[in-house]
């Protein structure tokens, strides 16, 4: 066997796409899963916008198979300022957007060019792949759990104790995996918290920075309502670079186009590490975003059915969750606030199945409920939380209402036969 580098030889895949893996594996031999675990959409459930479809096509057939700019096509980071402007109060210029594909590389190249090996970020866990991009740039990982009690949503008091010397701050709301959001209080107190930690620093100090990630920000659910730090307190301007894209909000995952913004020099810093990598949206799916994007009416027409569909399933599985504990089983789960995730509590821990086997870790939930109740889940375990959780995410993009339905009388079949 060759040699590798140390980070690469130590690097862990990600679970989520492991036990998805796993679980499409099953269904091609034939099992009939209802299949909650990766964070994208089925499009035979949730296509993408037509009108987004028609504009690739045409920009393929008008011949936009050429590298695109660094830093995305000018017409995409136009319609971008002037999409976030009308509909989320936050005024950013051209040069202040980089456009990539997707959210992923946005992140990593917001980690490379912040952080220095050793540098400490922050983040609440469950959370998504922080503590991988952690790893890929040899930062400390300083993990904060959260709780129960506040929606899986960091506290400021929380926060607090791991700032000094902190170089980056990592949030995301909506949140994956939870689905749960951000108080207008509790992001309030956490951005006086980066103020003053800033303020204290000389002038000779790296700043701490805040990554958020809003990639789920459209898609909020009854009175709940995004909120921001710029919004909030534009102080801090200087200091937050957000992650963005099409991915989530328009159920185009696989059309591969995000978009960062913040201050211009870290976007031009952004810009070059991503250059030498090549991690560009295709241009033909930029002009067609960029021409979707000022297409107010077919968004308008999109999201009202779109947002509907996913509450639907959402609230359909909140609600079987609730009735089974209402009725003594071992499950809960968190009023769905936002994105496309349920919070769900699975407690059966040290039960034994039929088989004889103690059910020992979330693992060992993950399986025997795959196995007995042919319904696939992924344990926050798998988001950075620790090893005790009994919470677990579930994903509706993949699964229809009536598939979600029909799961719950396998579940309490499953749950009905351990001891």
């Amino acid at each position: 066997m060759g040699k590798v580098s140390r980070m690469a030889d130590t690097l862990i895949g990600s679970e989520i796409i492991k036990i998805g893996n796993e679980v499409n594996e099953m269904i091609r031999k034939g099992a009939k899963i209802c299949n909650l675990t990766i964070g994208d959409f089925d499009p035979k459930h949730y296509p993408i916008p037509s009108d987004l479809e028609t504009k690739i096509v045409e920009a393929y057939k008008a011949g936009y198979t050429n590298y695109p700019p660094a830093n995305g096509e000018f017409s995409l980071r136009e319609s971008i300022c002037a999409f976030l402007k009308e509909n989320g109060n936050l005024e950013y210029t051209t040069d202040e957007i980089l456009v990539a594909g997707g959210s992923r590389p946005l992140i990593y190249a917001i980690y490379r060019t912040i952080l220095d090996p050793g540098d400490k970020v922050v983040f609440p866990v469950p959370s998504w792949n922080n503590n991988h991009y952690c790893h890929l740039v040899g930062a400390e990982a300083v993990m904060v759990e959260t709780t129960q009690d506040n929606n899986f949503m960091p506290r400021a008091s929380e926060i607090a104790p791991h700032l000094k010397g902190a170089q980056l701050l990592s949030l995301c709301s909506p949140l994956n995996p939870t689905g749960t959001m951000f108080t207008k209080k509790d992001l309030e107190e956490i951005c006086d918290l980066i103020i003053a930690e800033n303020k204290s620093r000389t002038a000779g100090e790296k700043p701490l920075y805040l990554l958020y990630d809003q990639v789920y920000w459209t898609l909020t659910f009854g009175n709940h309502k995004h909120v921001d730090p710029i919004n909030l307190r534009p102080e801090l301007r200087d200091y937050t670079i957000y992650v963005d894209g099409i991915s989530k909000a328009f159920a185009a995952t696989g059309v591969r186009v995000g978009w960062s913004f913040g201050p211009q020099y870290i976007i031009d810093k952004m810009k070059a590490i991503l250059g030498h990598v090549g991690a560009w949206a295709p241009k033909a799916e930029q002009v067609a975003t960029a021409g979707f994007l000022k297409n107010k009416p077919a968004i308008d027409g999109f999201m009202g059915p779109f947002k509907n569909k996913i509450k639907e399933s959402l609230d359909a599985l909140h609600d079987g969750f609730q009735n089974l504990k209402n009725n003594n089983y071992p499950f809960d789960s968190i009023e769905p606030m936002g994105a496309i995730y349920l919070t769900v509590k699975v407690a059966i821990k040290g039960k034994k199945t039929p088989e004889g086997k103690v059910i020992e870790n979330s693992m060992d939930v993950t399986s025997y409920i795959l196995s007995h109740a042919q319904l696939a889940m992924v344990p926050f375990t798998a988001f950075g939380a620790s090893s005790s959780s009994d919470w677990y995410r579930m994903s509706v993009g993949a699964a229809d209402k009536e598939t979600i339905l029909a799961s719950f009388d396998r579940l309490k079949n499953a749950v009905d036969q351990l001891s």
